[in-house]
């Protein structure tokens, strides 16, 4: 199988080059996911990474290569258009409920 050397931004991994499989197309994949062991030997955290074109060429404005960059909320898997939306995090400081008891 090919492979091509490609750039980490952001995250634990920036400023590494990895080299990443490509498909029959000869494009990484979309999402590249690394799994980073726990040290206490609990479940692993998952380092998610999206795939972003590295420039352009000025005529054609042609795809120059890919590059990864860090997306930590990125959700895995496919979003069918029929599939219900993620349900919204509640982002206030206490959320815990009010005591109605009187």
């Amino acid at each position: 199988m090919k492979s091509e050397d490609t750039p980490f931004e952001g995250g634990p991994m920036d400023g590494r080059v990895l080299p990443v499989l490509v498909g029959p197309t000869g494009h990484p994949p979309k999402t590249y996911r690394i799994p980073v062991p726990d040290p206490d030997g609990g479940p692993p955290t998952v380092l998610v990474y999206r795939r972003v074109p590295r420039g352009h060429s000025k005529r054609l404005g042609l795809t120059l290569g890919w590059k990864y960059e860090y997306a930590p909320g990125h959700r895995a898997g496919l979003k069918w258009p029929w599939s219900k939306p993620a349900p919204a995090r509640d982002t206030t400081p206490d959320a815990t409920p009010d005591d109605t008891d009187g």
